[in-house]
């Protein structure tokens, strides 16, 4: 049986090899933060580095089809929220601030959609 840890990371692997073929660099995978003992922090699947050096965060989602409308459509406010605070922390241990933005890798059984700048702050 496959774990959902496995199919996890078996879609960032895919998420990975699609953005390094773009010409990103890896700065880290999995960057997780915690808010407090009972609260829930956040995680960023990939942190790269696009060629023009903008540092991007990469929530990575995958779905067996697009039934359900499909891997990007489920990346809601809350997941968004948990996103920005763990890019947030991220950016603290930083001696200045780059560009930054939020991609979205949605697979969608075969199919690989990479949404640049899905999102922001606001």
């Amino acid at each position: 049986m496959v774990t959902k840890k496995a199919l996890g990371d078996e879609a960032e692997a895919r998420a990975w090899a699609h953005l390094r073929g773009h010409g990103l660099t890896l700065v880290q995978r999995n960057y997780r933060v915690a808010r407090g003992p009972r609260s829930r922090g956040g995680e960023v699947d990939l942190i790269v580095r696009d060629r023009d050096g903008t540092l991007v965060f990469v929530e990575v989602r995958a779905r067996r089809d697009v039934s359900h409308g499909g891997a990007a459509a489920s990346i809601g406010l809350a997941k968004r929220s948990s996103l920005i605070f763990a890019a947030q922390h991220y950016l603290l241990r930083l001696p200045s601030l780059p560009p930054c933005r939020f991609d979205v890798v949605a697979i969608d059984g075969d199919h690989v959609q990479w949404l640049r700048a899905a999102f922001d702050v606001s």
